[in-house]
């Protein structure tokens, strides 16, 4: 079976998920820690790759765990919040 790194993998993942693959970034950063990686998306597409109550960013966090495991590694994700996205605001 052939072997892929874990970027490759959120790469693949991800860009299967959203409406604008062209805009997926990955940063791969090791530390003591382990592996941290850290996705970009359109921000179009944030409601995506987050899902409903999260559920998706939990489901892709669980992948990438067993791909660590695979590889020996602790892998992280990181979810990068698009620049000048506000936080929904409620008013009564």
């Amino acid at each position: 079976m052939e072997s892929f790194s874990d970027k490759e993998f959120l790469e693949g993942l991800v860009k299967a998920i959203v409406d604008h693959p062209e805009d997926v970034v990955v940063n791969r950063q090791v530390d003591e820690m382990g592996v941290l990686l850290s996705l970009k998306v359109n921000p179009l597409d944030m409601g995506q790759i987050i899902g409903r109550e999260g559920s998706t960013a939990k489901a892709i966090r669980s992948l990438l765990r067993i791909v660590g495991v695979k590889n020996n590694a602790r892998v992280n994700l990181k979810i990068e919040e698009p620049a000048g996205r506000a936080k929904p605001t409620t008013t009564e």
